[in-house]
């Protein structure tokens, strides 16, 4: 029998629910407009997966996550508190009691600039995310708390007045991931970073991904922006939740393949979908986030 991937994904379904003998996991995603999908059709990918802890019918990355659990067999109860714009700084002033409790798992999204007042600064999520990371912790010791460190602007890069504005279009992920690391120092209750800016350079530099959508898309490649080279594309967002699935799980993102339902519903082709899964999992390789894989036989 040959089965489609929305096929596939409820058999997936079936086969966790059957076997769902164990507690699920909980898992919180605090962020802004790159984790709740802007500009694409991200945004209300799947929202009866998850739950919006805003009430605002949100799917988002986390909706793409649930779906790819889903198909690993994995149980996760997915939760999203989102805000557009907004630093950890908002979300424990404004949303706290919403968040205040004893997950399994957050991975924590701040500003895309590190600082919108003083772009390329880490100073002021190094002081939020530790107090965020910490009344998280305390809920639950054993959670697995994660820094998410995004991708360079285009924008930013290309176009607009910025630090990073005539440099190499790996600059700013490489920028915010070393203020990302500066905040994991002093947070005590960080796991770790997820490098998922690094993951869309990779995707680049490997000829998956377009480096500059301002000189027109290169044949064969995709485009990791949306419209206004800023947020991302479902392409963008894809890489973003894989690098999450990889990380979390401790799963090789290749092992879905070109038959990987949320890749099919979102309107990536089969080539992009593993391209994707492939800069995914070797950047996920280089930080360590994955198991070596195992040797091959006789060895």
């Amino acid at each position: 029998m040959t089965f489609t991937p929305l096929r596939t994904l409820f058999l997936a379904i079936t086969l966790a629910a059957l076997a769902g003998a164990a507690r699920a996991e909980t898992i919180l995603f605090v962020g802004n407009s790159f984790t709740f999908g802007a500009t694409s059709p991200v945004l209300r990918y799947r929202p009866e997966q998850v739950t919006d802890l805003n009430k605002e019918g949100i799917g988002g990355v986390p909706a793409i996550f649930k779906v790819l659990t889903f198909q690993a067999g994995l149980d996760y109860q997915v939760s999203l508190e989102t805000s557009p714009g907004k630093n950890f700084d908002w979300h424990l002033a404004n949303r706290l009691p919403v968040i205040d409790r004893p997950w399994d798992v957050v991975i924590l999204q701040g500003q895309s600039t590190l600082d919108l007042e003083r772009p390329g600064d880490p100073t002021r999520i190094i002081e939020s995310g530790r107090q965020l990371s910490d009344v998280l912790g305390k809920r639950n010791p054993a959670a697995r708390i994660y820094y998410q460190a995004t991708w360079s602007r285009a924008d930013l890069t290309y176009a607009k007045p910025s630090p990073w504005r005539g440099k190499p279009i790996a600059t700013m992920a490489r920028d915010v991931r070393a203020g990302y690391d500066r905040a994991r120092a002093v947070s005590p209750a960080i796991r770790g970073v997820l490098p998922v800016g690094e993951a869309w350079t990779r995707a680049m530099e490997a000829g998956v991904a377009d480096p500059n959508p301002y000189d027109g898309l290169a044949f064969g490649q995709v485009d990791l922006w949306g419209w206004d080279q800023y947020h991302a594309s479902a392409a963008g967002y894809y890489l973003s939740a894989l690098v999450t699935f990889g990380a979390v799980t401790g799963r090789d993102p290749r092992s879905f393949g070109e038959r990987e339902v949320a890749a099919y519903e979102l309107g990536l082709s089969p080539v992009q979908a593993t391209g994707l899964q492939k800069a995914a999992y070797e950047q996920l390789r280089a930080d360590g986030l994955l198991p070596e894989p195992p040797a091959p036989p006789g060895r």
